[in-house]
């Protein structure tokens, strides 16, 4: 995750600011729409990070195991990965 580290915690801090304009949406008595669409492009933005740091596991800790022939490791990450699909399906 290293060399997208960055980025994806200016992402996060990002997320985090709009999450607190909606808190403060709420505060002010908004409306329940205009708070919905936030709330909405909040999930969106919280998805392409999720998606983001998915990549980088991919690229770095599964290609890692895959290129050391550790089966074991191998089946971990593998495991790793089909517990977050199933998770993310619930």
């Amino acid at each position: 995750m290293a060399k997208n580290k960055a980025a994806i915690l200016n992402r996060l801090r990002r997320i985090e600011g709009q999450v607190r304009g909606v808190s403060q949406m709420v505060t002010d008595d908004r409306y329940c729409i205009d708070i919905l669409h936030q709330v909405q492009a909040i999930k969106a933005a919280l998805a392409r990070a999720e998606s983001e740091i998915l990549k980088d596991h991919a690229a770095c800790c599964v290609s890692e195991a895959i290129a050391s022939g550790d089966a074991s490791e191998q089946r971990t990450k593998f495991n790793e990965l089909i517990d977050l699909f199933d998770r993310v399906k619930r």
